[in-house]
């Protein structure tokens, strides 16, 4: 019998990333329910790892654990566990980086 190969990272090629997606909202803040018709199709998640080519990118501003908004059509799926929520994403369909506002930011 053949013994099943337990992978323990995933490194994306390419100008990738693997990114961990947020559940999707049910409620609005103000309480409202989202019937599961009312997705929209571009989603946020968490980066988990990123691509070297996209590390050595001075021009792209994506880092391990930004928070981002994407369009899942190109992402792919990842069957790493039951019930994951990874997908490899490409760099062009990162549509937006959440970012705080620094503390220098406010003394200008």
């Amino acid at each position: 019998m053949a013994k099943k190969t337990q992978f323990e990272t995933i490194e994306p090629v390419g100008a990738r990333v693997l990114v961990l997606k947020d559940e999707p909202k049910r409620e609005t803040k103000g309480g409202i329910a989202l019937p599961d018709v009312a997705e929209i199709p571009t989603i946020t998640g968490r980066i988990v790892t990123i691509s070297r080519q996209v590390e050595h990118d001075e021009d792209m501003p994506l880092r391990q654990y930004d928070k981002i908004i994407f369009h899942p059509k190109n992402a792919i799926p990842v069957d790493f566990e039951p019930d994951n929520q990874l997908y490899v994403v490409p760099v062009e369909d990162v549509v937006a980086v959440f970012r705080k506002k620094g503390p220098a930011a406010d003394d200008e």
